[in-house]
């Protein structure tokens, strides 16, 4: 099968890292990248999962308030609609 190039740009600091790992379990950069690139083509998907990132201290307690509220919702006041909870605010103060 005919051979084609293929150029990759990343930082410096990865390139070493990638090729010191590649080097400590026997692989080329190159081989890698080809064993990556035929698991994509074989499966037809990205082998590994792709996930954003760890959220911040904020978005964290915010999400784990939201999974109280789920699981205990007579615990807390819901409203149909922004009015309604206008409403209620405002005959609070």
């Amino acid at each position: 099968m005919a051979q084609t190039n293929v150029n990759i740009r990343m930082d410096e600091a990865t390139k070493v890292a990638f090729d010191s790992i590649c080097s400590e379990i026997g692989l080329s950069m190159s081989t890698a990248f080809n064993i990556f690139a035929k698991t994509v083509v074989r499966e037809r998907r990205i082998p590994f999962e792709l996930t954003l990132e760890t959220p911040n201290a904020v978005t964290a307690a915010a999400m784990k308030e939201l999974d109280e509220i789920s699981a205990h919702p007579d615990r807390y006041k819901s409203y149909v609609s922004a009015s309604e909870m206008m409403e209620d605010i405002l005959n609070e103060v």
